[in-house]
Parts: structure tokens; C-alpha cells; sequence
């Protein structure tokens, strides 16, 4: 823990650099804050919507499956479990906005500046591997959802037509072509700030979605048919066989893993916030009721689903067709869950797009095709700015996660695999150590030891998960027709 000598020396070095920002002219301007940046005005209710809004979105669709691999007891209890674990995690991430001093200290703008504050480069490296690595298995990810959610449109219709007996098939390679195009265009935005509209758009869209499964879930059970539900989730020998029973359970815990992932926009958000009262503090109140909120509605949707589908919940409740009917809901569900995932999508590669442009530029400063640009006249929408660099390397990259999506378009099982690989370096790892670091933690003292006790527990969680989800990726690749829906 901090000692009173070491909060006489943050809080001293957290004053000078106050000082120097006023030395230097920012203290006087009332639009600017201490580090010279446009003043922030978010508050609790802002970071709190933010939280929210970051964490909900296509890991509801698959809990109900979750819990159907756990059972009663222990699926409730694992979600409650990993929920606990992300808002301690996020309480220990939120104090090292500020570094040293979690109140005066000097801020970091992102994840990684933190990172490299506490630990250093190596650590910073590090953290920026698996940064990446999820952004990039949420972009494929989001491809593979996307696709099944268009399928499941046209197979919708087609049962409502046909009757639910009907042999009704649908491409997720032509709906993926599909989705890419799309994001070829959205990709030529040159910035966050160009796609703020999409944002707002894709949380509203998660909301309506997952509203609208619980609502089926709620209205399915109060129908009568009771499907088998048990305390230890699906059976063996009768739902699976020994074997997958275990890698299914494994596979599962990545899948709540993956829900609850949102590490990655923590200091980002804290970002936001106005400096009075600290920003730690506010966002420690804001991760406790954006967690406690979410957890909340993902007890209803996996609880509920369960209880709705039973040991044969499907992989994606509104895909899966345990629902029928009303045919135009799901239509109107799965259109939800389309555009909001093309706009989350362009969320999660714009920073990939702005690293890889930002070292580009950093190493051939002098190149013409790195650095041309025209702006073009787009009807209704004003001036477009086009770059050769950004057209060819953006479409490239929609086009090799495309292709990534279209050999492994297995929801469940990829979904699981990237909560996995992002769980325990991104919500516990670092926030660990990064909170040792600035508390000066002695090794082998009680804080030391349990803390490292967490941090190898969520890491053994995450390599069982890693573990279950290739296992299952390799089983449906084997069995994979490229024309059927997953």
C-alpha cells in the first residue's frame, strides 16, 4: 500500500506539474484544461452510459447458450463471478489514469500511455499486442455475426412462408462479401471524429436488439412449453458426451469472458471526464453502476434464454430459431443486430487504422503515396477527403478479416476464443500490475500474494477458455458447409 511519504511525494509531484501547466498558460484559459486540451465536461451519468453502451452488444446473444452449458448453479454464479472480477479490475485500471499520483498526476490518454507510465516500454509493447490482437478478432467476429444475422433474415421469411419443417439455407459467404463492401466504403472515413453518428447509432441498436430477446425469451416461457432445464446444464450422454461436456464449459467461460469486455475504452472514457471531483473517483462509481447494470440485464437474457430454450439453447438466441414467431420482430432483431454491428466494426478498426497509418507516416515521411490526399465533393454529404494510402490499405485489411471470417464463420466458438485471449491480459493482468506498480507493493506481502493469486486464477480461466474454443472451432470446421447458416 501507499505510504503517507510516498502521497507527500505524488501529491508534491502532481503540484509541480500543475504548476508548469500554469507556467505555461492553460491555468488562465477557461476552455482549455490543465494539460492543455479542449476542456472535458463529462460526468457519472456520461462515463456511466458510456460503460454501458461499451459493454453490451453481440456477447448478449450468446449467453443463454452459456448458461445452458453450466447449468443453474453455476452459470448464474460464473457471471456474477466475472462481473465482480471486471469492476475490481476496472477500479484498479481507473487510478492509473493519472500517473503517479492517481489525483495529481499527469494524465494518460490511453490504455497503452498508462501501461507505459507504470511498467514501461516492454509492458507497453506488450499490452499493445493484445490491444490489437482483440481489436482484430472483434472485427472478424463482427463479420461472422453480421453475415448470420442477414442469413437468419431470409431464413426467417423463408420458414414463415414454408413452415419451420422447410429446408431453408442461406450463404454466409455472399452476405460477408456483402458486409464488406459496405465497410470498404465506412473505412474510407478518415477518423473517430467523422463517425461519431455511427456510434450513437450502434448503441441504440444493441439495446433494441437485446430488449427484443429477452422479450421473446420472457414471452416463450409464459407460452407454456417447458423445456429441460437442469442444475448442471446440458447432460451428458444425453445432451453431449463426456467430452464435450468439458471443452462446451471451457468454451463457455470465454463466451461470458468476451460479454463482459470493455478494458479496452476504460481509460479512454475516463478521458471524458471533468477533473472536479477526480476523475478516479467518479469512475470508480461509474464502473460499479455500468457493470452492476449490465450484469443485471445479462442475468435476465442468459437466465431467461435458459429457461426459454432449455439444455438446446442455441449458439445466438435470434439466429438460432428457437423463435418463429412474430417472423417480422426477429426480422427486425436481426436487423438491429446488422447495423450495429457495422458501425461497431469501424469502432474497432479505426484504431488499428490509425496505428498502422501513424507508423507508416513516421517511417517514410517523404512518401508521396503515403501522404497525397484530395478532397473530393460528395453529394449531401460535403467534402470527402481521399487518400491512396488509406483506399488501398483500409480495403485490404476489410478484405483479409473478411476472408479470415469466411474459413471460420463460427460464431460461438470465436466469440469464445477472442474473450479468452483479451480477458486476462487486458481486464486483470496489467490493471494488476500497473496498481502494484504505483502503490510500491512488496513482493511476497499479503497484497502481493492474493493479487497474483487473482491474476494466475483468471489466467488459468483464460487458457481453458482458449483451449474449449479452438477445440470447438477445429470440431465445426470439419464439419463445416460453406451454405448453411451457423
Amino acid at each position: 500500500m501507499v505510504t503517507g511519504r510516498q502521497q507527500q511525494q505524488q501529491q508534491q509531484a502532481g503540484k509541480v506539474a500543475a504548476f508548469n501547466l500554469a507556467e505555461a498558460g492553460y491555468g488562465d484559459r477557461p476552455d482549455l484544461d490543465d494539460d492543455g486540451r479542449e476542456r472535458r465536461t463529462g460526468t457519472l451519468v456520461t462515463a456511466s452510459a458510456h460503460i454501458i453502451t461499451a459493454v453490451i452488444g453481440s456477447g448478449v446473444l450468446s449467453l443463454a447458450w452459456a448458461i445452458a452449458q453450466l447449468g443453474w448453479v453455476i452459470g448464474p454464479v460464473v457471471l456474477v463471478a466475472f462481473s465482480v472480477i471486471t469492476w475490481f479490475c476496472s477500479s484498479l485500471l481507473a487510478d492509473c489514469y493519472r500517473a503517479p499520483d492517481p489525483v495529481h498526476g499527469k494524465r494518460n490518454y490511453t490504455y497503452g500511455q498508462a501501461v507505459r507510465a507504470y511498467l514501461g516500454v516492454s509492458k507497453y509493447r506488450l499490452c499493445s499486442l493484445a490491444q490489437y490482437i482483440n481489436l482484430v478478432g472483434v472485427t472478424i467476429g463482427y463479420t461472422i455475426t453480421t453475415a448470420i444475422s442477414m442469413g437468419a433474415i431470409k431464413r426467417s421469411n423463408c420458414f414463415h412462408r414454408n413452415g419451420h419443417s422447410a429446408d431453408c439455407e442461406a450463404s454466409n459467404t455472399t452476405n460477408m462479401i456483402i458486409f464488406a463492401g459496405i465497410q470498404i466504403l465506412l473505412s474510407q472515413l478518415p477518423n473517430f471524429h467523422k463517425i461519431w453518428w455511427l456510434s450513437i447509432v450502434a448503441a441504440v441498436m444493441s439495446l433494441a436488439y437485446s430488449s427484443i430477446g429477452l422479450g421473446l425469451s420472457i414471452a416463450k416461457i409464459a407460452g407454456g412449453v417447458q423445456a429441460k432445464t437442469t442444475l448442471t446444464g446440458a447432460t451428458v450422454g444425453v445432451d453431449v458426451s463426456a467430452a464435450e461436456k468439458i471443452w462446451k464449459t471451457f468454451q463457455s467461460l470465454g463466451d461470458i469472458a468476451f460479454a463482459y469486455s470493455y478494458s479496452n475504452v476504460l481509460i479512454e472514457i475516463q478521458d471524458t471526464l471533468r477533473s472536479s471531483p477526480p476523475e478516479n473517483v467518479v469512475m470508480k462509481k461509474a464502473s460499479f453502476i455500468g457493470v452492476s447494470t449490465t450484469t443485471m440485464f445479462y442475468m435476465l437474457c442468459g437466465v431467461l434464454g435458459y429457461a426459454a430454450f432449455g439444455n438446446q439453447a442455441p449458439g445466438n438466441f435470434l439466429t438460432g430459431f428457437g423463435f418463429y414467431d412474430p417472423f417480422w420482430l426477429i426480422d427486425v432483431g436481426n436487423v438491429c443486430i446488422a447495423v450495429h454491428l457495422i458501425g461497431a466494426y469501424q469502432v474497432f478498426c479505426q484504431p488499428i487504422y490509425q496505428f498502422v497509418e501513424a507508423w507508416a507516416r513516421d517511417r517514410w515521411p517523404d512518401s508521396g503515396f503515403l501522404n497525397a490526399e484530395r478532397v473530393v465533393r460528395v453529394p449531401l454529404a460535403g467534402d470527402f477527403p481521399i487518400s491512396p494510402f488509406r483506399l488501398v490499405w483500409r480495403t485490404t485489411y476489410v478484405v483479409l478479416t473478411s476472408l479470415v471470417a469466411m474459413i471460420f464463420p463460427f460464431f460461438n466458438d470465436f466469440l469464445g476464443l477472442i474473450g479468452a485471449v483479451s480477458f486476462w491480459p487486458l481486464t486483470v493482468y496489467f490493471p494488476v500490475q500497473m496498481y502494484m506498480a504505483q502503490a510500491k507493493t512488496r513482493r511476497f506481502s499479503p497484497t502481493w500474494t492474493w493479487m497474483n493469486v487473482l491474476s494466475f486464477s483468471c489466467l488459468v480461466v483464460s487458457l481453458l477458455a482458449a483451449a474449449g474454443s479452438v477445440q470447438g472451432l477445429i470440431k465445426d470446421l470439419k464439419g463445416y458447409k460453406p451454405f448453411k447458416v451457423s
